[in-house]
């Protein structure tokens, strides 16, 4: 929200960008980002690297991805610093560059990815709870589903009271929750066995350089659902005090946050064998812990990766309400998204987001192995925004909008764009046909809410383009549905 000033008509661009009655710091947008990332996946890093790899192909999995995150993450804050005028998030730039439709399934896409995350993360807390209360189990059986549900339900009373003021918890707890991370990574630095890196390092005798690709492929979803969170500060620029500090907060996020993967997913190695990390009970940092430092490892970890899911579930949780509010204020989703109520929430938005992730909590007694499921399906889901965002990217920066006498940062923003894209696509690939697929079930019925807008807007539903995206969409629904129905793919 920009504030009008006397010397409106002399204002460049991005002075007007750096105008604005936002409340958040440049050290709020950055806990907004950690927040966002550093939540229920880093906790479970050790079992779903051991179960798919070794040292190296976990080496290689974080340097392929961190420098495609990194190069979006560089996207995020070019985008922010040349395109200020665009202050919805994440949707807005797909919008811009590509059209109403693609816009439309950006902003649902990545609202499907916040809502579906938190699904994740709720899988977590009861998995994590079933280590002391074995009815909840690994997360999925009833007892963790209602356990789930009132915890659901009790954090939309609390996104009702307000988004500025859940955000301030949202700092509190983001400082709280790495506490006991600093505490883990000390004790493990310190009780790492040189010989077990060895032993870990290939992921098995006679690792062949095919093996190890495939490996590092059955990783990258995982990794991508640990990185997810980077455009936090992106949605929430509408609120910032300057517009700069959004790209500055991705990018120190991401630096801190990358270290800390890795630091967790390495060292966990010289500790236990793979065989031993790939069965270990999620959160598998605590067992970790645990073959160090006895039961109360797992006490400890446990109490942190309540304070942490929990965290990320609320940033998550105001991530999802803000791109729905914000696409509607825009015109990109249905008017009545846009409501706020006396406390100024997003109300209508909070209330569809909690609806949602209610229905498909319901799906975790089908998955047979639903922490997993809802991971690969959150990360898809979150990827597809991101290629829309790399590849304005490189729009802006091939047709040389903004950048006038600068060709030196054109030519940089320009690599930087087409590697964060290719990355994305990339990532999206090695998830598998049966999660794109999935994935399509969620835009056909929105496509529906696309209709609705275009309906009070009184134009044209759809281009001749976009009719074509629509109908393939459809026909992956239909594919999906169908493969579901018959047995031939399960959750």
């Amino acid at each position: 929200m920009t504030q009008t000033q006397t010397a409106a008509p002399r204002e460049t661009t991005a002075e007007a960008g750096r105008t604005r009655t936002g409340t958040l710091s440049l050290a709020a947008l950055s806990c907004l980002v950690v927040g966002s990332m550093v939540g229920g996946g880093i906790f479970s890093l050790p079992e779903a690297f051991g179960e798919s790899t070794g040292i190296l192909g976990a080496l290689i999995a974080w340097t392929v991805a961190g420098i495609g995150m990194l190069m979006l993450a560089f996207v995020f804050q070019t985008l922010s610093l040349r395109r200020p005028d665009i202050d919805a998030g994440i949707y807005a730039y797909a919008r811009v560059g590509f059209g109403d439709y693609i816009g439309f399934i950006a902003a649902l896409s990545y609202w499907a990815s916040a809502f579906l995350g938190n699904v994740a993360f709720l899988i977590l807390v009861m998995s994590t709870l079933g280590a002391f209360f074995p009815a909840f189990g690994n997360g999925n059986t009833l007892p963790a589903l209602i356990g789930a549900s009132i915890i659901l339900w009790a954090f939309h009373i609390m996104l009702l009271r307000g988004v500025k003021e859940a955000s301030a918890v949202n700092t509190i707890v983001t400082v709280a929750k790495l506490l006991p991370l600093a505490v883990f990574l000390v004790i493990v630095l310190f009780s790492v066995r040189r010989d077990m890196f060895a032993v870990n390092f290939l992921g098995g005798e006679g690792a062949t350089a095919g093996d190890i690709y495939e490996q590092v492929r059955r990783t990258m979803l995982i990794v991508v659902f640990v990185f997810l969170g980077i455009e936090g500060a992106s949605v929430y620029s509408r609120l910032a005090r300057r517009r700069e500090d959004v790209g500055r907060a991705t990018v120190l996020g991401f630096l801190g946050v990358l270290t800390l993967f890795v630091l967790v997913t390495v060292l966990s190695y010289g500790i236990l064998p793979r065989a031993e990390l790939a069965t270990l009970h999620n959160p598998s940092v605590a067992g970790v812990l645990a073959a160090i430092v006895g039961e109360a490892g797992t006490i400890f970890v446990s109490v942190g990766v309540l304070v942490s899911v929990l965290g990320a579930f609320l940033a998550w949780s105001l991530l999802a309400a803000e791109v729905l509010y914000a696409a509607a204020r825009h015109g990109a989703m249905p008017a009545f998204l846009a409501r706020e109520n006396k406390a100024g929430a997003p109300s209508a938005a909070v209330w569809l987001t909690t609806i949602s992730s209610q229905f498909f909590l319901l799906l975790t007694l089908l998955a047979e192995s639903a922490f997993r499921f809802f991971v690969e399906l959150t990360s898809v889901t979150a990827l597809i925004p991101y290629v829309f965002v790399g590849a304005f990217g490189v729009i802006l920066a091939w047709r040389g909008e903004t950048y006038g006498d600068a060709p030196s940062a054109r030519r940089g923003d320009l690599i930087r764009g087409v590697l964060a894209t290719i990355c994305a696509v990339g990532m999206i690939y090695a998830g598998g046909v049966k999660i794109l697929l999935l994935s399509s079930v969620i835009f056909a019925p929105g496509t529906l809410l696309f209709v609705l807008v275009r309906r009070e807007q009184r134009a044209r539903i759809f281009t001749p383009m976009e009719r074509v995206l629509a109908g393939v969409i459809f026909v992956l629904a239909a594919i999906a549905a169908w493969a579901l129905a018959t047995g031939a793919m399960t959750l």
